[in-house]
């Protein structure tokens, strides 16, 4: 294995990546959640700087293994996944070193595009048995899902929300080189 990056463009290979979210719920504990829909764009370069990532995930493929709360999550007062079908994100600044990278990008939710960064650590690169160049990476960040209009929330008798506002989404990822 090696974390020299071959300069190319490479292809999500969804079968063994996951995008994943969590989130604040009652103050007390976190839901954790996936989308099982991903497709994604590496096009690396010889230096970091000269590189660029771009992904989708589909909104109707929120699971947290739970059907009434994805069925809401899929709702206006979450995601309006029939309006905004797609969550998108596009690099702007690519930097680091070939074991730590920080991935500047805009994120489109619900219509509304905020900057992000993404810390990413490189996992490595090998070529599997199938002889397919392959590259894994862990990329994680936080967000106010607020500042993307997923606004709703619910008092607790107790004192405070249901939801916390910061959603923490991390993405293991691997990666086909492409022939």
């Amino acid at each position: 294995m090696s974390n020299t990056i071959p300069a190319g463009t490479w292809t999500l290979d969804a079968t063994h990546s996951t995008v994943a979210f969590q989130i604040r719920h009652l103050a007390i504990s976190k839901v954790k959640g996936t989308f099982e829909e991903a497709a994604a764009t590496l096009i690396t370069g010889a230096t970091p700087a000269e590189s660029s990532a771009s992904g989708s995930v589909k909104v109707a493929s929120i699971n947290t293994n739970q059907e009434q709360r994805d069925e809401h999550l899929r709702t206006g007062d979450f995601f309006a996944a029939d309006e905004f079908p797609e969550i998108t994100f596009g690099s702007t600044k690519v930097e680091g070193d070939e074991e730590e990278l920080k991935v500047e990008g805009e994120l489109t939710m619900r219509g509304v595009t905020k900057p992000v960064v993404f810390d990413v650590e490189v996992g490595g690169v090998v070529v599997d048995p199938y002889g397919n160049t392959k590259l894994g990476l862990e990329a994680k960040t936080k967000i106010n899902r607020t500042e993307f209009g997923v606004n709703f929330n619910a008092a607790l008798e107790t004192g405070g929300v249901m939801l916390g506002e910061e959603v923490k989404l991390e993405l293991d990822l691997q990666f086909a080189l492409n022939a």
